[in-house]
């Protein structure tokens, strides 16, 4: 039979888990963006911005079960989507990135769009491919989805040239897609000696990132078994609920919150699942973490990288947590959990009140919003999360109740996350309420695909932490520095943007607004508005990431670096020379 190139790819796409693409059409892919018009099972998204796809496109992979995918022009396309694509790749995020292509068949050089865009791509994709023929459409696009989501999962680009799209050509079968990832033998020997280790441990700790997402069932009943306590990753924050007794926050190590390092001091065998041990999750590897080390990932380039391992086990999560609890269960007695529950709670509730105590006159002090927020915020939201200091603010004051209930840059840490991701998790999840948490200075990158969330009747709520500066720098400069540069953002009038992008626009001004406020912002919601909420945000303490990776990061400089660094903020200081 002889089908178009177009017609081909839209068949291949249709046979895999994708209700959604995100792009610009263009000279190059407007056959495909013609095919998938036709198509009864995905929908075309219009973004403003590429780089805005891909972060929706990540949002779609991290909240569903389906794959984000992008359908973008060559070139300018690709360079605009490589933040995003970048994010994935770095974060462990599968995603399938499909592009038009210049003309394979023609003579003439200095094509539009002509550039070689496998080698840009490389450092940031699992795999690329260029499809020079009809009859490899179809297998191409289904061997790049399973690469994309077979082991660490990742972005993976899929070229297709103009005239292959246009042109007919033959193909002998239409194939179905026939799931094709790796299947990982258990490693018996190491789970043994894994489940000797956590049965001699005093004071074990688990450490989860998103590698383990789907094994929080069985991770859960792992930790009550040892009566253990459960950190979590940056990214993984979604992995392990808050609301469960043993949980104790983001980190463990000095630059923890009180819970985490209390619950993990004197840890003497750590089970690490699904985290890499980046630096974001070690707090700029300022962890201690113990001999008796015991790491669960996918991928076995991990092991050993950061932390040496006493006993590494590649696999996925879920089954090997699923082999580890059966033998602990028969044979290692469950230990009491009540003290160490208690303990975990009280230095949750010491930290929150801590916090209330440092209320600022006419402006909103962070535990107090993110109280107000979760008391009105279903169980099962998703909670999107940019770059910078409400990061970790995020991180610490806000619990977080849904398995995939927070997603957020990490490890590419690209600022202009939480606008486009919320749109691309509400798309996918429509019944389910989506908000966002951004800073002012990330929130102006790509506020205005806010648009899209309007056009597509996208009720996300936007809320802008805006204290007029790039805060998570501004501290990070303040201390070896005494001063600031190119840390201020340029004053814009938020009410402005929410009305040029078809939203409502709320402001609170301080913590007795809070109530009223945010019940206004989901009563929007509800009637399918998107919102943005302008907070007038206190950022004047820092958050204990903060204060422990700038101790961790000045501890590690060659002596004659800090006395430098240390003579010269305070020679600016007593001089108030800027």
């Amino acid at each position: 039979m002889k089908k178009s190139g177009a017609w081909l790819a839209r068949y291949a796409l249709e046979q895999l888990p994708i209700s959604h693409t995100f792009g610009i059409p263009g000279v190059h892919n407007t056959e495909l963006y013609d095919e998938l018009n036709s198509s009864e099972r995905i929908h075309p998204v219009l973004v403003t911005h590429e780089g805005c796809g891909a972060f929706m496109a990540d949002a779609v992979s991290r909240t569903s079960d389906s794959i984000g995918c992008m359908l973008i022009v060559p070139a300018a396309g690709v360079t605009h989507a490589a933040s995003g694509i970048g994010e994935a790749f770095l974060d462990g995020i599968p995603m399938l990135v499909i592009s038009g292509g210049i003309r394979s068949d023609s003579k003439y050089g200095y094509q539009l769009h002509e550039m070689d865009q496998h080698k840009l791509l490389e450092p940031i994709t699992k795999k690329t491919f260029k499809v020079e023929s009809h009859d490899l459409i179809i297998p191409t696009i289904f061997e790049a989805y399973s690469i994309a989501v077979d082991g660490e999962p990742g972005p993976v680009f899929v070229e297709i040239p103009v005239n292959v799209q246009l042109d007919r050509g033959e193909v002998e079968t239409l194939p179905e897609y026939i799931n094709a990832t790796h299947q990982y033998p258990l490693d018996e020997a190491s789970i043994e000696q894994a489940v000797a280790l956590l049965d001699s441990a005093k004071h074990p700790g688990i450490f989860v990132g998103w590698g383990a997402v789907d094994a929080y069932d069985v991770i859960k009943q792992i930790a009550e078994h040892l009566g253990t306590p459960v950190a979590t990753t940056l990214q993984g924050i979604g992995s392990f609920p808050a609301d469960h007794p043993l949980h104790v926050g983001f980190g463990f190590g000095p630059a923890a919150v009180p819970s985490a390092r209390n619950a993990f001091a004197g840890c003497d065998c750590l089970l690490a699942i699904g985290t890499r041990f980046g630096e974001i999750a070690t707090a700029s590897y300022g962890v201690t973490v113990p001999e008796n080390l015991i790491h669960i990932d996918i991928n076995p380039k991990v092991f050993n990288r950061n932390y040496p391992a006493r006993v590494s086990v590649q696999g996925d999560a879920k089954v090997i947590s699923e082999k580890l609890l059966e033998k602990l269960k028969f044979g290692v007695a469950q230990r009491d959990s009540h003290d160490m529950e208690r303990q975990i709670s009280s230095d949750k509730m010491s930290f929150r009140l801590d916090w209330q105590s440092a209320d600022v006159e006419q402006r909103v002090n962070p535990v107090r919003f993110f109280d107000e927020l979760r008391l009105q915020l279903d169980d099962d939201a998703i909670v999107v999360v940019d770059d910078g200091n409400h990061t970790f603010l995020t991180a610490e004051l806000m619990p977080i109740h849904r398995i995939r209930g927070m997603i957020s840059p990490t490890d590419f840490n690209c600022m202009g996350y939480a606008v486009p991701a919320a749109i691309g998790a509400k798309l996918v999840n429509q019944d389910t309420q989506v908000i966002s948490i951004v800073g002012d200075g990330a929130f102006l990158m790509t506020a205005m695909e806010l648009a899209t969330a309007s056009g597509n009747q996208l009720a996300t709520i936007n809320f802008v932490f805006n204290d007029g500066e790039l805060s998570q720098i501004a501290q990070a400069q303040t201390r070896p520095y005494n001063r600031t540069t190119c840390a201020d953002v340029a004053a814009v009038k938020l009410q402005g943007i929410a009305t040029a992008t078809g939203c409502e626009y709320i402001r609170i001004e301080n913590n007795l607004e809070l109530t009223a406020k945010i019940l206004e912002a989901f009563q929007f919601a509800e009637k399918g508005k998107a919102v943005v909420v302008d907070v007038n945000i206190d950022y004047s303490r820092p958050t204990c990431f903060t204060q422990g990776a700038v101790k961790t990061n000045i501890k590690r400089l060659p002596f004659d670096t800090k006395v430098r660094m240390i003579g010269r903020a305070l020679y600016r200081k007593l001089t108030h020379k800027e």
